[in-house]
């Protein structure tokens, strides 16, 4: 049972570096800012529970910015995929300005709650 289960895990990945190996470059670009969004609250939540949470609004702030810095780029993952039949009308350019405006409004917002 262990065995198949293996293989089948070994399929698997194999399947999904094979579909990933002709994802564009673009895409691989802003998944990598994702991942690195997502290390860097992961990291902040670790310190956090090692160290301390005494200023609590810093913290939160930190992670906060983090975890809606890696939402916006999913969202601007999602537009500038060729692939997707639903944003097809909507230029690259556009999905860009979009991403850097909410991402203004975010830190503004982060900006204001830390105090």
């Amino acid at each position: 049972m262990a065995r198949s289960t293996a293989n089948d895990a070994q399929a698997l990945f194999r399947s999904l570096r094979s579909a990933y190996a002709s994802t564009p470059t673009n895409l691989k670009i802003i998944d990598l800012y994702v991942v690195f969004a997502v290390t860097t609250a992961l990291i902040q939540v670790v310190y956090m529970g090692i160290v301390g949470s005494f200023p609590f609004n810093s913290f939160l702030s930190g992670v906060l910015s983090c975890v809606g810095t890696a939402v916006l780029a999913v969202c601007l993952r999602i537009q500038v995929n060729k692939d997707n039949k639903e944003f097809k009308d909507l230029p690259p350019e556009r999905a860009f300005a979009d991403f850097v405006l909410c991402n203004l409004v975010l830190h503004l917002v982060i900006m204001n709650f830390l105090g």
